[in-house]
């Protein structure tokens, strides 16, 4: 499996916390409540879980996306 980076969509995030309260091996949050990734690239283990909080992102802010060459 290639690498996978995770991407957060700054301008469309609202910091709800979905992502981090769903996958917080993931996920973590900074001072002001907005998600800030643990691991890049995302660990083959966790690509399923960087998914699922892409999935349940309100704002659709999160894509899983893979790395350059």
């Amino acid at each position: 499996m290639s690498a996978r980076l995770v991407v957060i969509d700054t301008d469309r995030c609202a910091g709800h916390g979905r992502c981090f309260a769903v996958e917080s091996e993931l996920f973590d949050s900074d001072d002001a409540g907005y998600p800030v990734v643990r691991h890049e690239p995302v660990p083959d283990d966790l690509v399923a879980s960087a998914r699922n909080a892409a999935t349940n992102c309100p704002e659709g802010a999160i894509s899983v996306v893979e790395a350059g060459p």
